[in-house]
């Protein structure tokens, strides 16, 4: 593990192939994301299929489409010129043409406001609402292009009564638990009561699936700390953010959503155009290198490339660039290491903070932990310490989970090794591996009274001294 920071890489059935997998892997991806506002079931099935059959210990999220709206799929796109007046409708079966577009929420005429603003296609087309006649707005073309069919819709800092769960949601919720996905990136979410309806799902068929929350517009950023207190993790969806928010503001929302959700320890991911000009391109911008490398100085626990690697010309290449920024500035990074004091007064988060701080003031080269649930470990990432995290797991899910967690390698373990075992197992596999010496100084992170009571103590020597003790 070279680098602390993860990468995640969005996936179509398109390129889901196993030698291009492979390479996906090699490069440095921690965890493979499936899109389903751009796939069906069938599609999803087979790339989890073609990823399993590659490494089945690689982790997998899958994004929901969320309560979204989308211009109709009838009729004919319409050609629009700075300052014509055309018409919207809400009817999901309305075929657009002339002067009138249909768009696919029913109440769409009654919940957007005059003077309001209707963004179409990421926001390349701007509508001004300038007055509402019975069933239809009547808007001003703010620039010129074509209005096509199936294209997104926002409405800026407005709440609009959708479902929180779609009918195509809901499938893929009930496909994440049948096919044991490990993470859920919900879309759209506005409030922390979202994030209890999926979970609902989940925990009625005891799903060990997580909930990551997408913050995509201003009612989910205004509720942030609900959300952040709800959710496993959150992702900063800063392509939509860009749209229904001042494109100035989002480098101060990244900024607190990381910070948020490290004092909060949830995981959080920085997506949306990292390398955006590398799907058609050989190399990023010097703008793109500089955003990558800020994410990675605010700390955030991963990166995710969408179309870069999902219907890119240079899938692996993106891959490759990513990981380089990241190496270069974490290795500025291990000098400077953050100090922050334990999240709370629980033994967990003492013995975790202590362990991290010990880390910067010795010559340790790795810290071992094992963990039932992932908790431990997540703990330790959320210091945002140095000193790489080795996790013996004793449920698959769980290493797999982890992928998602600043500086945390993890692998799954025998249930029934005693803590004698556990140490000599452990230290003696890393050495066996080359990930450390004999000589080197670890961190063990473990407990004495059974994997179901957590951690409990801390104990520091060197490899040689813990192989040879057990031996003993």
């Amino acid at each position: 593990m070279n680098k602390r920071t993860k990468i995640v890489a969005t996936v179509s059935e398109i390129n889901a192939k196993p030698e291009f997998l492979q390479k996906l892997f090699a490069a440095g991806v921690n965890v493979v994301r499936l899109n389903s506002a751009h796939q069906d079931i069938h599609d999803t099935k087979q790339v989890v299929d073609a990823i399993r059959a590659v490494n089945p210990s690689i982790a997998i999220l899958v994004d929901t489409k969320g309560p979204e709206i989308r211009t109709s799929s009838h009729g004919v796109a319409l050609e629009v010129t700075k300052g014509d007046i055309i018409f919207v409708k809400g009817d999901p079966k309305g075929e657009s043409g002339g002067d009138t577009l249909y768009v696919s929420y029913e109440f769409f005429v009654r919940d957007v406001s005059v003077d309001g603003y209707i963004l179409i296609d990421d926001g390349d087309i701007s509508l001004q609402v300038i007055g509402k006649e019975n069933d239809r707005l009547r808007c001003v073309v703010e620039n010129s292009g074509k209005i096509k069919n199936r294209k997104g819709v926002n409405i800026p800092c407005v709440k609009l009564r959708l479902p929180v769960i779609s009918q195509k949601d809901a499938q893929y919720i009930q496909f994440a638990i049948e096919n044991k996905i490990d993470f859920i990136a919900h879309s759209f979410v506005q409030h922390a009561d979202d994030i209890k309806e999926v979970r609902e799902i989940l925990n009625a068929s005891h799903s060990n699936t997580q909930i990551i929350a997408k913050i995509e517009n201003q009612i989910g950023v205004d509720n942030m700390d609900n959300i952040i207190q709800e959710a496993d993790g959150i992702m900063i969806a800063r392509g939509d953010l860009g749209i229904e928010l001042p494109v100035e503001k989002i480098p101060t929302i990244q900024r607190k959503l990381i910070k948020e959700c490290i004092k909060n320890n949830k995981m959080v991911i920085v997506a949306t155009q990292m390398l955006h000009s590398m799907i058609s391109n050989p190399r990023p911008t010097r703008a793109e290198v500089t955003d990558v490398a800020t994410a990675v100085y605010e700390k955030a626990d991963a990166l995710m490339l969408s179309g870069e690697t999902a219907t890119g010309e240079y899938p692996l290449q993106s891959v490759a660039m990513m990981r380089k920024i990241i190496k270069e500035v974490e290795d500025t990074l291990g000098k400077f290491p953050i100090k922050t004091p334990p999240l709370d007064n629980s033994i967990l988060s003492v013995l975790t903070n202590s362990t991290v701080i010990a880390c910067n003031k010795l010559d340790i080269k790795a810290i071992i932990v094992d963990t039932m649930s992932g908790r431990t470990a997540r703990h330790l990432a959320s210091y945002r310490g140095k000193i790489p995290v080795y996790a013996f797991c004793y449920e698959e899910h769980v290493a797999r989970q982890l992928a998602l967690s600043y500086g945390v390698q993890a692998y799954t373990i025998d249930i029934s090794t005693s803590r004698d075992c556990f140490l000599q197992n452990t230290v003696e596999f890393l050495v066996k591996e080359k990930i450390i010496a004999l000589k080197d100084k670890v961190v063990v992170v473990a407990g004495s009274f059974g994997v179901s009571n957590g951690a409990s103590f801390m104990e520091i020597s060197t490899a040689q001294n813990l192989i040879e003790n057990f031996e003993g």
